[in-house]
């Protein structure tokens, strides 16, 4: 039986990693294989910037990538973690009656729900403005080499 609290820490610490996925699909789940791929990418970005600089044109194109795949996850976490007992065990449990322990909502799932609307946001907010000014400083230093 799968675990409603479980799945959303995992889909928000480890949810870059497919881990919710694998838990709750299995090891045939095509998008936990997938999902590593983005996050290795923005990774990449990221170590392509501590050496060559942020005016990298490929670093400020990855980057963002890693964060929206978490911000992604943490919205998976907060749909886990606010969605009733009742739909979790239709769902995900489809053998177990619907009031089954599995799917309550406890505080520990509400921790899972609050944390993963801060870092998720936060970390949103952030890799939409960081990839902005690195897009509107590359525009500008396209401006002033045609203008020369």
């Amino acid at each position: 039986m799968t675990n409603k609290t479980l799945a959303a820490w995992l889909a928000f610490l480890g949810g870059p990693l497919g881990l919710h996925r694998f838990y709750l699909k299995g090891l045939g789940d095509l998008p936990a294989w997938l999902l590593p791929i983005p996050t290795a990418l923005g990774l990449y970005g990221i170590e392509r910037a501590r050496l060559h600089g942020l005016d990298d044109g490929l670093s400020w194109l990855l980057i963002p990538l890693l964060g929206f795949t978490i911000a992604g996850c943490a919205l998976v976490a907060i749909l886990y973690g606010l969605m009733t007992p009742e739909k979790w065990n239709a769902r995900f449990n489809p053998s177990a009656p619907q009031d089954a322990p599995a799917g309550s909502t406890g505080w520990l799932t509400i921790g899972a729900v609050a944390l993963a609307l801060m870092i998720g946001a936060t970390v949103l907010m952030a890799s939409i403005a960081f990839s902005f000014q690195r897009y509107f400083e590359h525009q500008v230093e396209l401006g002033r080499q045609i203008s020369q």
